[in-house]
């Protein structure tokens, strides 16, 4: 498909979502109904996993381990959804192939407390609590990787500030997809990509923000702006036509500048989730590509 084709189709894509923005979600997500009610089949955990709800004050959390493996190591997944959205079948999914690129990590997933109704630090609180469950749990820090995806991805980082701050272990790796870093939206890809990308508009990316925080500047927000030295190991995944892409590559070169260890892969001409669920990047594939990295970063934290 040209380029050309390519502008087109975002285009209409653009205007089409500008106009359901407008005259039917809006409202719902501001007033909070747009999580209340979310429009979802039943998902059904594979035969080989148990799944088990954690009910905490606050929120709940999703624990997923294998029946058959005991590994010793967990994947604490923190899901995307631009602050505002709910916990979705696409990260149950997620947390099923987590574990299994993992050799059989447990893997929890918090339907942390998000925007409106719960603006920052709501969510960042919720992610704490999760780690420090784990923690609770038995899991040492370096036996517990994070992993999100868009918003999740950008908060992962944020929770490794917050336990910069508090004195914590930090986990011992980090996968993101994604990750929404900066808030403020000041990268170049939010202009240059605005024509590429028929998944999101840097006006609704702002929408997202203004609705979580005052202050999109604050590093527990916009992790990009805060001080990065002393992470562990991150790999990075993010799509070429994607208008966050610089929320991705910018993260890359900080946390290099920053002294840690980082692998960014940039998927040609793909878009947000599409970066790693493409077969060409094998997180759905035949473990080639994402899968094969994943577990190579895994390895080395082992």
């Amino acid at each position: 498909m040209s380029r050309k084709t390519v502008s087109m189709i975002g285009n209409l894509t653009r205007d089409m979502m500008s106009d359901v923005m407008e005259t039917s979600l809006k409202k719902p997500i501001q007033t909070g109904e747009f999580r209340k009610n979310p429009v979802e089949p039943a998902w059904r955990c594979p035969a080989e996993y148990i799944y088990e709800l954690v009910k905490t004050e606050q929120f709940v959390m999703e624990y997923l381990k294998p029946k058959q493996a005991v590994t010793g190591r967990v994947i604490l997944q923190l899901h995307g959804g631009g602050y505002i959205g709910p916990m979705k079948n696409i990260y149950r999914r997620f947390a099923v192939k987590y574990s299994q690129i993992s050799f059989g990590a447990d893997v929890l997933t918090p339907d942390y407390r998000v925007a409106p109704e719960h603006p920052y630090p709501a969510a960042l609180d919720d992610a704490l609590e999760s780690y420090q469950y784990l923690l609770q749990k038995g899991y040492e820090p370096g036996q517990i990787m994070l992993a999100g995806e868009s918003a999740g991805g950008g908060l992962i980082y944020c929770l490794c500030l917050k336990l910069k701050e508090l004195g914590m272990e930090l986990p011992c790796g980090l996968i993101g997809i994604s990750p929404w870093t900066d808030l403020t939206g000041s990268g170049d890809s939010y202009r240059e990509n605005r024509e590429n990308d028929p998944s999101m508009t840097p006006e609704l990316l702002q929408f997202y923000a203004g609705c979580y925080t005052e202050n999109p500047t604050d590093p527990l927000c916009s992790p990009l702006f805060g001080d990065l030295t002393g992470l562990p190991p991150s790999l990075l995944f993010v799509g070429g036509d994607e208008v966050m892409l610089d929320d991705t590559r910018a993260l890359h070169e900080k946390l290099l500048a920053a002294g840690c260890r980082s692998r960014l892969h940039i998927a040609p001409e793909r878009v947000n989730v599409k970066a790693t669920t493409e077969e060409g990047l094998g997180f759905t594939g035949d473990g080639s590509g994402m899968a094969a990295h994943a577990v190579a970063l895994i390895e080395t934290v082992k």
